[in-house]
């Protein structure tokens, strides 16, 4: 069972804590163009312009049940859906705005497609939605020179966002995003999310209107927030949110699985983005790596779902279970440990810091006993293959006879003294 229940956490953010790993994807006008999502603001491009270019949004590719299916076969819990980025540009019918895309050759509601597809599979759906944008009138330039202009500009987010979450009912995430240029007091924060809840009682919120939000969403990071709170790391799967044709450098699976396993360390979520072409299609590079990742975890998942606090404090121990160790990550559940080899030992290697006893090794996947010996808190390994397929990491299961925790400092054995764990002072390095 994992330890969220001491941490004074609702049944709803229990929930969503535990999901682990979600599917982001960015979609709109800026997906034809291939140049990345903040490409209006960029190349300062026009209303006329992203009009001119609506006129050919037919999004004929676009498939929510692909999508979907993606995510399951991925081994993905949630999706979040971009239902309008900075640009303006509806991807759902509105009677605020002609921007959108029933006005477009698409004439479909691509929002309620996908949060129809997700109830279907079981699917946690969030819904991300810009509260700046580049296309009404007045903008948040305008708001923040005029007075009125502001009272105006915020009335208009107030109504976007209530026509949003009332068509769209239940959903369990609101992801806010395009908070500039205001804090929580100028986007008149407390309010906007009582009017959503109002509406919708359940329902979650990030913390991207000024308000922490019921959960911390570090972006290009991994990074558990102090004191921990539920939280979730979005990440591109190459250098942009939004299409990019000429973007190449995709992470691989291991890369993947490596921040599957932070995460997981830390109680959080991976929120993993991809970006559609302007047709809707997922480039397939983004297909290949989430389904290889996914067949990866239909195996091992039990060493990232549902884990227990596994950090590592430089200085100090504290409460921290965990440490850091040259073959890869680490995760715990209880009374195992797992080790994710994403650098294999070879035939023979060792642990040390160990606090608890081993009572058996085995390999996720594979029925064989591992055979090791114990001598305190050395535990080595033998009888292993040299090599094993470098891109489909081996986990290791420790089954020891009370809660797994490794202990280890900056010196060949403990001091029996007070002492700082690895660094005598604040490090620049990030867990």
């Amino acid at each position: 069972m994992s330890d969220l229940k001491i941490m004074n956490v609702d049944a709803e953010l229990q929930s969503f804590a535990q999901l682990r790993y979600g599917l982001f994807v960015h979609y709109g006008l800026f997906s034809m163009l291939g140049r990345g999502e903040w490409v209006m603001n960029k190349e300062s491009l026009s209303h006329s312009r992203m009009e001119e270019l609506s006129h050919s949004f037919a999004a004929e590719n676009f498939d929510a049940n692909a999508l979907v299916d993606l995510a399951v076969s991925g081994g993905m819990k949630y999706i979040v859906l971009t239902t309008m980025h900075h640009e303006g540009f509806r991807l759902y019918p509105s009677d605020l705005s002609e921007f959108n895309v029933q006005r477009t050759p698409c004439g479909r509601d691509l929002v309620d497609e996908l949060v129809q597809a997700a109830r279907l599979k079981g699917l946690k759906i969030g819904l991300y939605h810009s509260l700046n944008n580049w296309y009404d009138k007045p903008d948040a330039v305008d708001a923040l020179e005029d007075a009125a202009k502001h009272e105006e500009f915020i009335q208009n987010t107030f109504c976007r966002i209530k026509e949003l979450v009332t068509r769209y009912n239940p959903i369990d995430i609101l992801w806010y995003d395009g908070w500039w240029p205001f804090n929580a007091e100028g986007w008149q924060a407390e309010a906007m999310n009582s009017m959503v809840r109002k509406i919708q009682p359940h329902i979650l919120f990030n913390g991207r209107n000024g308000l922490p939000g019921d959960f911390g969403t570090p972006e290009g990071h991994v990074s558990m927030p102090q004191p921990w709170r539920p939280w979730e790391s979005c990440m591109t799967l190459n250098d942009n949110w939004g299409y990019h044709k000429g973007d190449h450098n995709w992470k691989s699976p291991v890369e993947v699985i490596k921040l599957l396993a932070k995460v997981s360390q830390g109680q959080g979520n991976l929120l993993l983005n991809i970006g559609l072409r302007g047709d809707g299609s997922v480039p397939e590079r983004s297909l290949e790596i989430i389904k290889e990742v996914g067949e990866w975890l239909k195996i091992n998942g039990e060493c990232i779902y549902d884990t227990e606090h596994f950090t590592v404090d430089l200085q100090e121990r504290g409460e921290h279970r965990g440490d850091h160790l040259h073959h890869g990550p680490m995760t715990v559940k209880g009374d195992v440990l797992y080790l994710i080899a994403t650098s294999w030992p070879g035939c023979q290697f060792s642990i040390t810091g160990l606090t608890s006893g081993v009572r058996a090794i085995t390999i996720l996947g594979c029925s064989e006993l591992i055979d090791f010996e114990q001598n305190g808190e050395v535990v080595r390994i033998t009888g292993l293959a040299e090599d094993v397929d470098p891109h489909f990491p081996r986990v290791f299961k420790f089954h020891c006879d009370s809660p797994a925790s490794i202990y280890k400092t900056g010196g060949m054995r403990i001091p029996e003294v007070s002492h700082p764990r690895y660094d005598p002072c604040p490090s620049d390095i990030q867990n």
